[in-house]
């Protein structure tokens, strides 16, 4: 009895001492406990099947615009007012609207700036920021004016009339100011070459926020690494600019006549029906554009788009060829850059590239829907817009193929299937990312699919994953607070995760099938991280809500080994363990003693009831030597104990 006693009185300490050691770990703060979600599918409504697509009562808000801009040279700023058409297509009467006012990142009291943990981080600049002038709304004839509460890079506009359910209107006319900063946080700003500034104009006009069947108004500040979140409109903008400048812009130019000459307008009719790369305006033609004075104003629309931008400048080369879209429709693809950037091995080939990007991706996933696309070099390393792309202007070869294909590859996911950027960065730059090796093992047979000056082929195999798996986030972190230094594995270990579900887990033809399915479904729509893990799972007809917790949720590692090999009259039993708390199917080479070699794929259903599994090859011949994942398929942490010799 007393020893009864003792070992109750002992249990009973070693409780207290864990609810003690739990209780001090629940006061110490950790980030993934508020920023990362917990795996937690959340079943079917009317908006959202279960199926993964949309659901029959699925609504969503739109926003079209109406923007007049000015670059002011002088002071290297824009000028401008935006008048927003805003529909509520929710069940929802709204007494409140929320926009986005991304310029103010660039305030020195942002956010932004006070979250810096790199000084390179920090974007701010004395006098940055918008400065908003008269906010007028008309509600069905009657205009107020009002004054807009303004918190960091969000503005909130109060209706004096709530703005009614399933198809309300409204609209907001916005006056105001910005400085052009040198550097707009990586994704816009001005390049100053020998020949002329190049302004790549981004984020340019206060637009609305999206309010969704999930979170209602979505109103994460902007802070740079979670980029953006937007409603789809029609678009039509007007950019005042010095003569002697050529303005390149998302979608079709209206007024080419007022704005061209007569020899330019010919070289892109004749460039509309070559597949090879034309030139609009080269280097010997520069010097008469540069002759120009006063100002000219260019008009552009697009149609069904959730942004625009722009780039201009007096001193760049412009060329263009056609693009083969698998409908028949033709388009076109255009790049512009200095002279500095000429040459066959930089961006004499920017055209090609973009060209066969968009080919690749309309004729794999979901056809190009503009008429026009853009690849423009400047200050920027890197970034992409509905219809425009912004690139390092000094990029040569296959690093120059990549960011092309990677930056309008974005133009599918998220211009296309329209994401939360901000919330969700695997979400776009991760799939993205895996399309653009895609296109890669396409492009011209191949020619950079293994090049080293940027990613390579083997970047799904062995030479990476180490790097990125041993990071301390989970995916699903939202995107700010992910560490920064780290955030890369939201592209690298988004697409090797993709990759091995397609040549691994599920097989080419049922994956490419539901990776088409979904962005078909989702085209101009917000899909959520459960729409896709969804439609994957029943398009491919695979429940792999295994590996969307353990990829996506989680930072656990893959280590397999093999245990033991046993003779029997059966065959051979290889018992195998899965040494780490991920799991995979298992990849079995075995030789045998003649010489031949079988290899064996089992599946992830061997870890069903635990962590080892023995596994009996059939056979009379006995192995001399077993391998587990011998083409470095799977990212397996230690591989020393993935061999077996006789």
């Amino acid at each position: 009895m007393k020893r009864i006693i003792l070992s109750l009185s002992f249990l009973m300490s070693l409780s207290f001492i864990y609810a003690q050691t739990d209780k001090k770990e629940e006061q110490v703060y950790n980030p993934h406990q508020l920023f990362t979600q917990n795996f937690n599918p959340p079943p079917g409504t009317e908006t959202r099947s279960v199926k993964g697509v949309p659901g029959h009562a699925y609504w969503q808000n739109s926003a079209s615009y109406l923007i007049h801009a000015t670059l002011n040279e002088k002071d290297t700023s824009i000028t401008g007012d935006v008048t927003i058409t805003y529909t509520n297509n929710s069940p929802d009467e709204l007494d409140y609207l929320w926009l986005q006012v991304e310029q103010n990142l660039f305030n020195p009291s942002s956010r932004s700036k006070a979250t810096a943990i790199d000084p390179d981080d920090d974007y701010s600049i004395p006098g940055g920021g918008y400065q908003i002038g008269d906010v007028i709304v008309n509600y069905h004839g009657k205009a107020y004016q009002v004054n807009p509460i303004i918190t960091d890079t969000r503005m909130q506009v109060r209706l004096n009339t709530p703005l009614q359910a399933k198809g309300d209107q409204v609209t907001i006319t916005i006056k105001y100011h910005f400085p052009i900063p040198l550097d707009g946080a990586g994704r816009f700003g001005r390049q100053y070459t020998k020949d002329g500034v190049i302004y790549q104009i981004a984020q340019w006009y206060p637009r609305m926020s999206v309010y969704d069947d999930q979170r209602g108004w979505n109103v994460l500040p902007y802070m740079n690494l979670g980029e953006f979140y937007c409603e789809y409109g029609d678009y039509e903008y007007y950019v005042t600019v010095p003569s002697s400048m050529i303005v390149y812009g998302s979608g079709d130019l209206q007024n080419p006549k007022e704005v061209l000459t007569e020899e330019e307008i010919q070289r892109l009719a004749t460039a509309s029906n070559s597949d090879k790369t034309m030139t609009i305006i080269g280097a010997g033609d520069i010097a008469k554009r540069a002759s120009r004075k006063g100002e000219l104003t260019w008009h552009f629309s697009m149609k069904n788009t959730r942004d625009v931008a722009w780039a201009a400048g007096n001193a760049l080369i412009w060329d263009a060829a056609k693009i083969n879209l698998p409908s028949g429709r033709k388009a076109m693809a255009m790049s512009c850059y200095p002279i500095e950037s000429m040459g066959d091995s930089a961006w004499g080939r920017s055209t090609e590239y973009l060209k066969a990007s968009i080919e690749i991706y309309s004729k794999y996933f979901y056809e190009y829907p503009w008429n026009n696309a853009i690849s423009s070099a400047g200050i920027t390393a890197g970034m992409e817009y509905p219809g425009i792309i912004f690139d390092e202007y000094t990029e040569k070869t296959g690093r120059l193929w990549f960011l092309i294909a990677h930056e309008i590859g974005h133009d599918w996911y998220p211009m296309i299937v329209g994401s939360n950027e901000r919330r969700y960065m695997w979400l776009d730059e991760g799939i993205n990312t895996y399309v653009n090796y895609i296109a890669t093992d396409l492009f011209n047979h191949g020619e950079y699919v293994n090049d080293p000056s940027y990613f390579d082929k083997t970047f799904f195999a062995s030479r990476d994953y180490l790097q990125f798996m041993n990071y301390k986030d989970p995916l699903m972190t939202i995107s700010d607070a992910m560490d920064e230094s780290q955030h890369y594995q939201f592209y690298g270990k988004t697409a090797y995760g993709l990759n091995l579900l397609r040549t691994v887990v599920v097989g080419k033809e049922r994956f490419d099938y539901a990776f088409r399915k979904y962005t078909e479904a989702w085209a101009f729509k917000h899909p959520t991280p459960y729409d896709f893990f969804n439609c994957i799972n029943n398009a491919a007809g695979e429940d792999l809500n295994w590996f969307w917790k353990e990829w996506f949720f989680t930072t656990w590692k893959l280590d397999q080994s093999i245990q033991s090999v046993h003779y029997t009259s059966d065959g051979t039993a290889i018992t195998l363990e899965s040494k780490g708390k991920m799991i995979l199917p298992v990849i079995l080479k075995i030789v045998l003693a003649n010489g031949k070699s079988d290899t064996i794929q089992l599946p992830v259903e061997i870890w069903l009831h635990g962590n080892t599994w023995t596994y009996t090859y059939p056979s009379s011949e006995k192995p001399v030597k077993i391998i587990l994942d011998p083409e470095n398929k799977l990212p397996d942490m230690d591989r020393k104990n993935n061999e077996w010799k006789k």
